[in-house]
């Protein structure tokens, strides 16, 4: 009988312990400064060229390649985003020299922007050439929001024509960043 006064009482304390607690008035206005800013990095572009695709008898030859880019069919992405950047790594193992443009195509194939790159000739050791970032805010942002297609343009330079036996890759690997805010 004693055990279970004491257990009964004890019982009693806990709960009364229970429905004190401590609280704060709550901000509810907190929400309108409430802002998202997430980051997302995709794979953008990529080709692997062997130079027995690229031949010809020594002089200048263009070759050229455009993909769709529907990444800002998106509204969603459209009204939200508010900078974005391109990063682009070429590998040539060929002993040629090249130019590659990157065209951002417009809905009736005008070309928005050419942002160009130098590709040095393979001399044997490693050429692997990381090109500045491409930064696009405010109205170079705008161009890019425009683009529905990227061309690709490999200007072969004057050197050693290349053949059906000839050796090597022209690699192009790019990432895209975007960068949104949402509030």
């Amino acid at each position: 009988m004693k055990s279970t006064f004491i257990h009964r009482i004890s019982q009693i304390i806990l709960s009364a312990f229970f429905l004190f607690s401590c609280s704060s008035d709550l901000d509810f206005d907190q929400v309108e400064d409430f802002k998202l800013e997430p980051v997302f990095v995709a794979n953008l572009a990529y080709f692997d060229v062997p130079a027995n695709r690229l031949v010809n008898n020594g002089g200048n030859q263009i070759a050229y390649d455009a993909r769709d880019f529907d990444v800002f069919r998106n509204k969603f992405l459209t009204d939200h985003l508010k900078k974005a950047a391109f990063d682009v790594e070429i590998e040539n193992t060929i002993e040629r020299a090249f130019a590659v443009n990157i065209l951002l195509l417009s809905a009736d194939d005008s070309v928005l922007e050419t942002i160009p790159y130098v590709v040095p000739a393979y001399n044997g050791s490693a050429n692997v050439v990381k090109y500045p970032t491409q930064i696009f805010e405010n109205q170079r942002l705008d161009l890019l929001k425009q683009t529905v297609k990227l061309g690709f343009v490999v200007i072969i330079t004057a050197g050693p024509p290349l053949n059906q036996n000839s050796i090597g890759d022209l690699k192009l690997k790019s990432s895209g960043t975007v960068y949104l805010e949402i509030e």
